[in-house]
């Protein structure tokens, strides 16, 4: 059986069909891989995979980001649902974060390692609302025109999820959650060469907050408006989830956000994260002034002393 490949009308997507990604031969999953660089996003319509499939898939394309201190937990629920059926509400962790990724962001990169995929599967979706967009960061770069190419071309920025949280009004620990560290804010160009296609793209979005070189309001307003500008038609795809539905992207060059919906509802999703390969998504840090300490590391990995819950925050 062939796979179907169906382009969105976006610049970027592209839906797959007559495809398992449960049992999946080498030529397959070639097809899969090649349109995984070409598309920078993928939409497999009813897949309804299990867990250690969906595992399986992701391993595919590298190693894991655990996003855990248990080390044995591949995959993570992004949901409103509590394990004891009832819903979160606004003082709760777990709201924080879900509306913070209503905000255009790309994976880790408040990491010192950035994510290179991510993959989605609906297991639980509410009936309006909760859709998941991308964004082709190739097709912004491209847009833009002379005069910002060279302005941006030698600018890096810092990144940090307690930064995009504070952008929005939430006040977070450290160590209350993955990505509340202390290893540092990681700076990292504006412009990224993709790594396989050597393509030029938009690294940009929520978790961007300080230029070096310019002060803190200048340098976000300028990360402002070039989010503005990029996540715009027809660089936008909107996945209307339906349940079974797998939805992944390339955190290199895409960048994505959930839309709102009621949250007296139910949204469960189930999330791997496939790890940055650290030649291209390493970078230094700086000390970020939200954090309680600076302590650099290369690895993602929570350090042995710290008090890191058992709590997502992506």
């Amino acid at each position: 059986m062939q796979p179907t490949i169906t382009p969105t009308k976006a610049t970027l997507g592209a839906t797959i069909t007559n495809v398992d990604l449960a049992n999946m031969d080498q030529s397959t999953w070639q097809v899969v891989e090649n349109a995984f660089h070409e598309f920078g996003s993928l939409i497999f319509p009813k897949q309804h995979l299990e867990e250690e499939a969906q595992v399986i898939f992701a391993k595919r394309f590298g190693d894991l980001e655990l996003l855990y201190p248990d080390d044995k937990i591949e995959a993570v629920s992004i949901s409103n649902q509590k394990d004891d059926g009832s819903l979160y509400g606004s003082e709760d962790f777990r709201y924080k974060t879900l509306r913070g990724n209503e905000g255009w962001h790309t994976d880790s990169s408040y990491m010192p390692l950035a994510a290179k995929a991510s993959i989605l599967s609906a297991q639980v979706v509410p009936p309006a609302g909760g859709e998941t967009e991308v964004a082709d960061m190739r097709a912004a770069y491209d847009a833009l025109d002379e005069g910002m190419k060279d302005r941006i071309s030698d600018l890096r920025a810092y990144h940090s999820l307690y930064q995009s949280q504070a952008k929005i009004g939430y006040e977070i620990e450290t160590d209350a959650g993955y990505g509340y560290h202390t290893k540092g804010a990681p700076l990292r160009p504006l412009v990224k060469i993709h790594p396989v296609t050597g393509r030029k793209s938009l690294f940009v979005g929520r978790h961007a907050y300080e230029i070096p070189g310019m002060t803190r309001e200048e340098g976000q307003k300028l990360l402002n408006e070039l989010v503005t500008f990029a996540c715009q038609p027809p660089r936008i795809y909107t996945h209307h989830w339906q349940p079974g539905d797998v939805l992944m992207w390339d955190n290199r060059c895409v960048l994505h956000r959930a839309r709102p919906y009621d949250f007296s509802e139910a949204r469960i999703l189930r999330h791997t994260r496939v790890a940055g390969d650290p030649r291209t998504e390493l970078v230094e840090t700086g000390r970020d002034d939200r954090a309680e300490d600076f302590k650099p590391s290369s690895s993602n990995r929570p350090d042995p002393d710290s008090g890191q819950l058992n709590s997502t925050s992506f």
